[in-house]
């Protein structure tokens, strides 16, 4: 007897915690967002939407891609093999701005927010695989792209980011990975406030782990 009301007791407590579970699941459902389905995608809104292939179609994938806000047809791109490239008309069109100076792998390009003629490059893509690229340091340009100053950082190895501070051209961070293949002591975030004359290294915390990337807040 003693057994058989064990075993109904410890049917009544699964009864209970199933119904439990059901009311809470109901609960749950009722209170989250209705799914996305095909009767609620406004395909109006999509129809004038269009892709197509921008190029150029030749200089290896990229992995970095900045823009100028007041010139949304203006993009600068670095690419894993073949340098950095720029188009004005939305990529009907591009041209390559470091052929005879630096090529290569690209991992970093970034804008000055404020002055769009100032543009800083890192090089060696942080995408890592087994035929990947070193990087030789970082570039800077006054003039669009034109002519380009070399800023150091020879030894980064791999450059993933550069943020540029919002009000000042010659301020920016780098978030440097380091070599890919083995322990290096230049992994970190660096700063620089002279146009990349100088940098300092601002964060860093061992020789196997390295930054990809960085966001600067526009207003702090």
């Amino acid at each position: 007897m003693f057994t058989i009301r064990r075993s109904l007791v410890a049917l009544l407590g699964l009864a209970l915690s199933s119904a439990s579970l059901a009311t809470s699941l109901a609960a749950q459902r009722s209170s989250s967002p209705p799914p996305i389905t095909r009767e609620r995608i406004d395909t109006a809104a999509l129809s004038g939407l269009r892709t197509r292939m921008l190029g150029p179609f030749r200089g290896g994938r990229s992995t970095a891609v900045a823009g100028i806000p007041s010139a949304p047809h203006t993009y600068v791109m670095g690419t894993t093999g073949g340098g950095v490239w720029r188009t004005d008309d939305a990529g009907n069109s591009w041209r390559n701005l470091s052929d005879g100076t630096f090529g290569g792998s690209i991992g970093a390009v970034e804008i000055a927010p404020n002055d769009p003629n100032v543009i800083y490059v890192g090089e060696g893509s942080v995408d890592i695989r087994g035929n990947s690229s070193m990087g030789r340091g970082a570039w800077r340009s006054t003039d669009g792209g034109r002519q380009w100053t070399r800023l150091g950082l020879p030894s980064a190895g791999q450059i993933g980011r550069i943020r540029v501070h919002p009000a000042d051209p010659d301020r920016a961070y780098a978030a440097v990975l380091g070599r890919p293949f083995g322990k290096n002591a230049d992994r970190g975030v660096y700063r620089t406030i002279d146009g990349g004359v100088t940098w300092k290294k601002v964060l860093y915390l061992n020789d196997s782990t390295g930054a990809v990337d960085l966001v600067i807040n526009p207003r702090n």
